[in-house]
């Protein structure tokens, strides 16, 4: 119990509290006059619902532990290419929670820009930048692979106009389902990766790879979390993109193909309907296979879009 005084408070129903009423708000109150009033604001709201949550569930000595040792397995599992408390912030739907919150924008029509999804771990700063109608499989197309031809606009949500100059930073997996530094054994780094800046049109073309379906890893936290939970570790075919250009809101997100059969149940709960998309035959080309044609609309910094009322940026 709290060495602070203890009163005889009550609950709304007069029957006294079950635990020390006063134990959470002494924890608060060992904040100093410095903290930084936004880090005050959401610590504040982290001990009162980690406390809540405590009580509600009675949480055992025992279970306790369990979750200290959980904790130290995130740590322990993390290496320089593998960021498992990223991953866990996603298999648990926060990343997709946090991304909802930050991006729900909306103009004055009622249109919306182009819908946002989780970054992921596995984005890298490094990615070249690639000529227009150029391609990011540069080892080659893997077995199994289906080289697609990828092309749209991007245009200004508000005026419709293109976006001259816009910037398209696409990443995927390979068909066996590793990214580049994942697999050394069979890519070079920043295979599957690239950047390419739209003409003067607003227009984008490159060839990439029809994605495919993969496991998260399961021998570290994720996977013991999966195990418990009795989940699959299955995340959907994707292609991710970062779309980015001078005066206007980024957006990253990410491509599923319609057809795929974990776009219902992905293990990271970043699927929305508009991000499905459907790849047709195409013919007469020697380097696809497939097409994909995919616009964007990107919403001014300044003007009529802004943040919608009682949201706010983390």
């Amino acid at each position: 119990m709290s060495s602070y005084p203890q009163t005889a408070a009550k609950t709304s129903g007069d029957a006294p509290h079950r635990f020390d009423p006063n134990f959470t708000q002494s924890v608060i109150d060992a904040m100093g006059p410095k903290t930084d009033p936004r880090l005050r604001f959401v610590m504040s709201s982290l001990i009162r619902h980690l406390h809540d949550f405590t009580r509600e569930v009675e949480l055992t000595v025992d279970e306790w532990m369990a979750g200290v040792k959980f904790i130290n397995l995130i740590g322990q599992t993390s290496t320089a290419t593998r960021n498992e408390a990223h991953r866990m912030s996603d298999v648990l739907g926060l990343e997709s929670l946090v991304d909802e919150i930050a991006h729900k924008h909306i103009n004055e029509s009622g249109e919306e820009p182009t819908s946002s999804s989780i970054l992921g771990p596995f984005w890298s700063p490094n990615a070249p930048f690639r000529e227009l109608g150029g391609s990011i499989i540069q080892d080659g197309v893997p077995p199994n692979g289906q080289p697609t031809l990828m092309h749209g606009v991007i245009t200004d949500l508000d005026t419709k106009n293109p976006i001259p100059g816009a910037v398209i930073d696409i990443w995927q997996a390979s068909a066996n389902g590793k990214y580049d530094f994942q697999d050394p054994e069979n890519q070079t780094p920043n295979n599957l990766r690239g950047k390419f800046r739209c003409n003067e049109k607003g227009e984008y073309w490159f060839y990439c790879l029809k994605p495919t379906a993969y496991s998260l890893p399961t021998d570290g936290a994720a996977g013991e979390l999966f195990r418990a939970l009795d989940r699959h570790p299955m995340r959907p075919a994707h292609i991710h993109l970062m779309m980015t250009a001078e005066g206007y809101k980024p957006v990253t997100t990410q491509l599923y193909p319609r057809d795929d059969p974990y776009v219902t149940n992905d293990t990271v709960f970043a699927v929305k309907d508009d991000l499905l998309i459907d790849f047709h035959p195409r013919e007469g080309d020697p380097n696809a296979i497939l097409d994909l044609e995919y616009n964007v609309r990107l919403a001014p910094r300044e003007g009529k879009t802004a943040p919608m009322d009682g949201i706010s940026r983390l």
